[in-house]
C-alpha cells in the first residue's frame, strides 16, 4: 500500500480535496480517500508532493497513425489547405509510420494519458496499440466522395475492424465528416453504427466547411440516435443553436482540440458557450501533423486561459472522466474513487493562488 498527498486531490468523485490523501495498492487500485479538512499534520509514510494529483488523462481525438508528419504542415492556412496538405504528404513507409506512432505512444503515456480515442485509416499501429500501457478505442474512420468507390471504401474499413478485434482491440467503423462521405457510403456506414456504438464525427471545423454541408445538426442527430455515444471533435463553428439541439439528446459529446485548432486556423472552440448548453464536454490532442505535442495537459491550460471563468476543476474533469463517460472507460478510468484503478498523476507548477496551470506545468506519473 502507498498512502500519497499533495497540496489539492482531485479525486472528480467531489469537490478538490486540500491535503486529501488516496491509499492505493500495489497494483494502483485506489483503496480509499480520506479528506483531511486540509489537516495532514504529520503522517510517516505519507509520500507528500508540492502540486496537485489528478487521475490519468482521457485524450478523446488522435491519430497515431499521421505521427510522423510532425511539424511538416506550416500553421495558418485554414482546413482545406490543411486537408490538402495532409492528403499530399501522408505517405510514407510503414516502418517510417510505425516508428513515429510507437515514439507518439509512448510520448502519450508520459504526457500521462491512460486512454485514447484513435483514428485509424490501416492496420499499422495494431502491434503498438496491442502492447501499449494506454487503453485504447480505434475509430476505422470512412471517407470518400465518389459514390462509385462506396462498397471498396467501406470494404476497407471492414477489414481493418476484423483485424483490430483479431487482435481484441475495441474497434468501430466511424464517418470521417459529413462533408466527406458519398451518400451511399454514408449509407453504409450508418449500417455498421449499433445502440452500443461510441462513433466520432469531425464537425464544424471551419466556415468553408459550413459552406460546402448543410443541415448539419440535423445530420449529426440522425447519428447520435443510432449510437450510444456520439462524439463531434472541433466545433470551433458550431452556433449556441446547434449546440443546445446535439446536447438534448444527452449523447453527444463535444470535444475541444486547441492546439490543433490554433495551428491550422487560428481559431479556438468556443468552450464558455458550450458550458452554457451542455455538460458532457471532452478533449482531445489530434495529430501531431497539427500539434507539437501529444500533451493533454496542454490542451487544458488552453482551455482554461481562454475562459478563465471555467472552475479549474471542471475542466479538469473534460479531460479526465467526462472523456471516460465518452469512450465508456468509466468503468476503472476517469476519477481516483475505490476499486478504480485510473493512475495517479502529479502537476507540478501549480498556481494555488489563481487555481490554474502554468506555461510551465507538467505531469508526472505517480502511478
Amino acid at each position: 500500500m502507498r498512502r500519497i498527498s499533495a497540496q489539492y486531490l482531485f479525486t472528480m468523485a467531489g469537490n478538490p480535496l486540500k491535503r486529501g490523501v488516496v491509499t492505493v495498492t500495489d497494483n494502483g487500485t485506489v483503496d480509499s480517500i480520506e479528506d483531511t479538512g486540509g489537516n495532514l499534520g504529520e503522517s510517516a509514510g505519507t509520500e507528500f508532493y508540492n502540486g496537485i494529483i489528478i487521475p490519468g488523462l482521457i485524450n478523446c481525438h488522435a491519430h497515431l497513425e499521421l505521427s510522423h508528419m510532425r511539424g511538416l504542415i506550416p500553421p495558418g492556412g485554414g482546413l482545406n489547405e490543411f486537408v490538402n496538405a495532409v492528403r499530399d504528404t501522408r505517405e510514407a513507409t510503414p516502418e517510417t509510420v510505425i516508428s513515429a506512432a510507437g515514439h507518439a505512444d509512448r510520448e502519450m503515456h508520459e504526457e500521462g494519458i491512460e486512454a485514447c480515442g484513435d483514428i485509424s485509416n490501416n492496420h499499422l499501429t495494431i502491434s503498438i496499440k496491442r502492447n501499449s500501457s494506454i487503453r485504447y478505442l480505434t475509430f476505422a474512420e470512412v471517407f470518400g466522395l465518389d459514390a462509385a468507390l462506396a462498397e471498396a471504401r467501406m470494404g476497407e474499413a471492414l477489414k481493418l475492424v476484423r483485424e483490430m478485434q483479431a487482435a481484441r482491440l475495441p474497434v468501430q467503423v466511424t464517418p470521417h465528416s459529413l462533408y466527406s462521405l458519398s451518400a451511399p457510403l454514408s449509407e453504409m456506414v450508418s449500417e455498421q453504427i449499433s445502440a452500443e456504438s461510441v462513433i466520432s464525427l469531425h464537425f464544424l471545423e471551419s466556415d468553408d466547411e459550413r459552406r460546402r454541408t448543410h443541415d448539419h445538426a440535423e445530420r449529426a442527430l440522425e447519428l447520435a440516435r443510432l449510437a450510444s455515444r456520439l462524439l463531434l471533435v472541433h466545433n470551433t463553428v458550431i452556433t449556441r443553436n446547434e449546440a443546445a439541439a446535439l446536447a438534448a439528446t444527452g449523447n453527444t459529446w463535444f470535444c475541444l482540440c486547441p492546439s490543433s485548432n490554433l495551428h491550422i486556423s487560428g481559431l479556438m472552440p468556443p468552450a464558455a458557450m458550450l458550458r452554457e448548453v451542455t455538460d458532457r464536454i471532452v478533449a482531445g490532442t489530434d495529430s501531431l501533423a497539427s500539434s507539437g505535442r501529444l500533451s493533454m495537459l496542454t490542451e487544458l491550460r488552453l482551455l482554461h486561459e481562454a475562459s478563465p471563468g471555467i472552475p479549474f476543476d471542471e475542466i479538469v474533469r473534460w479531460g479526465t472522466l467526462n472523456g471516460a463517460r465518452a469512450l465508456k472507460m468509466d468503468d476503472t478510468l476517469g476519477s481516483i474513487e475505490p476499486g478504480k484503478r485510473p493512475g495517479l498523476l502529479l502537476v507540478e507548477p501549480f498556481d494555488f493562488a489563481g487555481m490554474r496551470l502554468l506555461p510551465g506545468s507538467r505531469v508526472r506519473r505517480l502511478l
